[in-house]
């Protein structure tokens, strides 16, 4: 009997927050390791499922996984970086649209479909305008320029609105459409903060394959429960925030300050941490509000 009452807390504790986000738009997004084991997958679009179901309007960003590396090594292209980035050519270009907008975004789609919960892809290019990426050394006056590498410069709404308002999952790939009519590859979470920031998101999920911001990245327990963005700079300055965690910690910052209500990062590998992170008290990773 026990054990049917703590099934019943549980359903109970989530009743506010169900209530709260009715109705509003929770981007989430999701890729890397994630999108690695078949299980996970399932996992977090059951999740994605839940929150259709209840009548949140969850929105998906999603990236290639290793797909994306392992079919370039196939065709023998080998990888090129510029100050750390990855050069992605023409040839590099064709290979990052065919796993994005073929392969992954349909068997997403599919899943997703299959667990009972309308989902449509949108291919990133028809909804994402970009300029290409290129920097210029302040010292020597050189500029780095990583091919079909795009930074987003405006997102058009109408679409995911459409589905998001016929109670359709949009499920998006972070590519773009740049002025010289071409297709340009673009971070996943920039993508996804860029979205997030033109719908005004009530939520930005970043899933990913740790538990959170670490104070100590050796130590789990070093879990930073709630980051105010006023204390960003001090955890940057400091190292705390780094590598690949700082492209979505900036990303999240920017959606903060233009109207998105709170940002999340959870673990992907904790099965249904989405859900444990937006609908209990204690949440299980970390957010970062204004």
């Amino acid at each position: 009997m026990q054990h049917y009452i703590e099934k019943a807390t549980v359903l109970i504790e989530a009743l506010p927050y169900i209530q709260r986000f009715r109705d509003e738009i929770v981007v989430v997004k999701f890729g890397g390791s994630a999108l690695e084991e078949k299980a996970g997958v399932e996992a977090v679009l059951k999740d994605i499922a839940f929150m259709a179901c209840v009548g949140l309007k969850p929105v998906v960003v999603h990236g290639g996984g290793k797909a994306i590396s392992r079919r370039m090594q196939e065709a023998g292209l080998k990888p090129d970086f510029v100050k750390g980035l990855r050069v992605t050519d023409a040839a590099s270009i064709e290979v990052v649209e065919q796993v994005l907008n073929r392969e992954v975004n349909p068997d997403l789609v599919t899943t997703l479909s299959g667990m009972g919960c309308k989902a449509r892809g949108i291919y990133g290019e028809d909804i994402l305008g970009v300029n290409r990426h290129t920097e210029t050394d302040p010292n020597t006056g050189d500029v780095f320029d990583w091919g079909y590498v795009g930074k987003i410069k405006d997102v058009d709404i109408e679409p995911i609105i459409a589905f998001s308002n016929s109670h359709i999952v949009p499920m998006i790939t972070p590519l773009g459409w740049g002025d010289d009519n071409k297709v340009y590859n673009c971070n996943a979470d920039e993508a996804a903060s860029a979205i997030a920031t033109a719908l005004k998101a009530r939520k930005l999920v970043f899933m990913s394959d740790v538990p959170g911001l670490l104070r100590d990245p050796k130590d789990p327990a070093s879990l930073i429960s709630t980051l105010h963005v006023k204390d960003v700079n001090d955890l940057v300055r400091r190292g705390v925030i780094d590598g690949g965690m700082l492209p979505k910690v900036k990303g999240a910052v920017q959606a903060l300050k233009a109207g998105v209500k709170k940002v999340h990062f959870v673990h992907a590998a904790l099965t249904h941490s989405l859900l444990l992170e937006l609908f209990t008290d204690q949440g299980v990773g970390t957010e970062i509000v204004e």
